[in-house]
């Protein structure tokens, strides 16, 4: 059974031949696998490639796997990291430890590749139902809202990037963009922290969550401005905004005009 292939794996482990075979293990199941020699190395990696996964060695020189996972808990931007412990001892109070410091698994070695493969499954399955779930109650709560004239701001081209990764964040930002939504509620929706998720998206974008928000609501505007007669202010109230003069600003800020400037010398380009 192949595993997705999108999900990053990263295994701290201080024994060389361990390590090696759980990473190529997993890459043989289609993970993208990162690999750390120590604890050290390991939380460097995790905060520059957040990993959708870490599975870490308790017993390791110079930095335990408890100050690896204590470090990344205290982070906002990695706390939300699934983590497995690997260890050679399975002490009732040593498991304790782990889940007291937010541990999602553990594992006792020598621990086969197959028994690695479950948990991480386990994990990575429950990740995406916490995420499913969030979806699925903001929808809800926004389907009690009266509904805008969202039908017919819909621009002829996606302005999102294609990114597997990224697709349920653009998803929610596509169907909400004009409810005035913010980074929290899309941190929400899809089950990150607003830290984490402005980190992931901008590492592999170039531009923040907001960013992209706004982005959704200009490109909004302009097929606005040049397919109906609305006013600025009815056009802001559509796109989710409470203040038109806010609205105004930022539409300035990303063409240069303000809107009713803009439709004008657009409008008359089209008629040409």
């Amino acid at each position: 059974m192949m595993y997705e292939s999108a999900k990053k794996i990263l295994v701290i482990e201080d024994d060389n031949v361990t390590r090696n075979l759980y990473l190529t293990g997993l890459e043989a199941k289609g993970f993208n696998v990162l690999g750390a020699e120590n604890g050290r190395v390991g939380i460097q990696q995790v905060q520059e490639h957040l990993p959708d996964l870490v599975v870490c060695d308790i017993t390791m020189p110079d930095m335990d796997g408890y100050t690896v996972l204590n470090t990344l808990r205290q982070d906002s931007v990695t706390a939300i990291i699934p983590f497995i412990f690997l260890t050679g001892s399975g002490t009732k109070a040593n498991v304790r430890k782990a889940m007291e410091l937010g541990a999602d698994d553990y594992l006792t070695k020598p621990s086969t590749l197959d028994e690695l493969l479950r948990a991480i499954a386990i994990r990575l399955e429950r990740q995406a139902t916490l995420q499913y779930w969030c979806v699925a109650k903001f929808q809800k709560a926004a389907k009690s809202v009266p509904a805008t004239k969202s039908s017919g701001i819909v621009p002829p081209k996606s302005i999102f990037p294609c990114d597997p990764q990224l697709k349920t964040i653009f998803d929610f930002i596509e169907a909400h963009y004009d409810q005035g939504i913010t980074l929290c509620d899309v941190a929400e929706a899809v089950g990150y922290s607003p830290a984490y998720l402005t980190n992931r998206v901008a590492k592999q974008t170039g531009e923040t969550v907001n960013n992209w928000i706004v982005k959704r609501r200009m490109a909004g505007a302009r097929y606005l401005l040049q397919n109906n007669d609305q006013t600025v202010e009815q056009i802001a109230k559509t796109l989710g905004y409470q203040d038109v003069s806010h609205f105004s600003r930022q539409f300035r800020q990303h063409h240069g005009l303000p809107p009713q400037a803009w439709r004008r010398e657009h409008q008359v380009a089209l008629q040409r």
